[in-house]
């Protein structure tokens, strides 16, 4: 899950470079075709002896993950890339919190939520468009954390997931297609589009799959609280985004529920084996 989380958000810091040139949309579609190609290349899936809960699975997942990166490119177009992504972690969070319902998880919801307040305070320069689009794909990310749990619990290998991206690839092919002969007269773009593509689809999306495939969704919705930190690191060390002593707060904030939620399950599947 932490590989996962590096290699995203290092892929996400690599490809803004290439927003100018065609769009946070057309980038999201070409990423997912080019890397939904080299899973099917690798994976070969052996979709005819698939049952109607493997496919379904696959859309599931194709489509949330669409939805959840075509939001969150949108976002980081507008806003740093820690914030984003603090912002949007707050999706699987919530599935994780909200699960349990105690006063206990409530107050750890209130405090995610007081630390994504900090980060978007008057005159942090957040734009409000990019917030927007980072709660989306929070939407996105907790609907891709229970797809991503079926799919890899119904599905061998990497099949599940080259199917899922190819879903995800034809979604988004109409912005693929308006941008062809853009990306081919710019052999540095495709170049990048293809690095990013293998970063994230091929390599983080298959760590990621591999670790969901043995986590609960809760567990593993909070499991990515580290993806926030790795972000705001990211973004400073790569993109040379400030950091300032409310982002700290806050990025501590969001932190710091997602690993007192982590406890609380990991609490509650010790009394329950007890």
């Amino acid at each position: 899950m932490v590989l996962g989380a590096v290699l995203i958000q290092w892929s996400a810091a690599v490809v803004t470079r290439v927003f100018p040139v065609i769009g946070p949309s057309a980038t999201s579609a070409w990423r997912f075709l080019l890397g939904a190609i080299v899973l099917l290349v690798v994976a070969r899936p052996a979709v005819r002896h698939w049952n109607r809960r493997q496919w379904l699975g696959a859309v599931a997942l194709g489509a949330s993950t669409a939805f959840m990166n075509q939001c969150f490119y949108h976002a980081i177009a507008r806003i740093p890339l820690g914030s984003a992504v603090a912002i949007e972690f707050l999706g699987p969070f919530c599935v994780a919190a909200l699960g349990r319902r105690t006063p206990r998880h409530l107050a750890l919801v209130a405090l995610a939520g007081l630390g994504v307040l900090a980060l978007t305070r008057p005159g942090s320069g957040l734009e409000v468009t990019g917030v927007l689009f980072a709660a989306g794909a929070g939407l996105g990310w907790a609907l891709y954390v229970f797809a991503a749990h079926r799919v890899g619990a119904t599905t061998p290998g990497f099949e599940g997931l080259a199917v899922s991206m190819s879903v995800a690839a034809v979604l988004t092919l109409p912005w693929s297609l308006a941008t062809s002969a853009t990306v081919v007269s710019h052999p540095g773009t495709l170049g990048r589009l293809a690095i990013v593509a293998l970063m994230a689809i091929v390599l983080g999306f298959g760590a990621e799959l591999e670790g969901l495939r043995r986590l609960k969704p809760a567990v593993a919705g909070v499991l990515m609280a580290s993806d926030p930190a790795v972000a705001f690191f990211i973004g400073w060390l790569l993109l040379s985004q400030r950091v300032h002593g409310w982002d700290l707060v806050g990025l501590a904030c969001v932190i710091a529920a997602g690993i007192g939620v982590t406890y609380g399950v990991g609490v509650s599947e010790s009394e329950l084996a007890q």
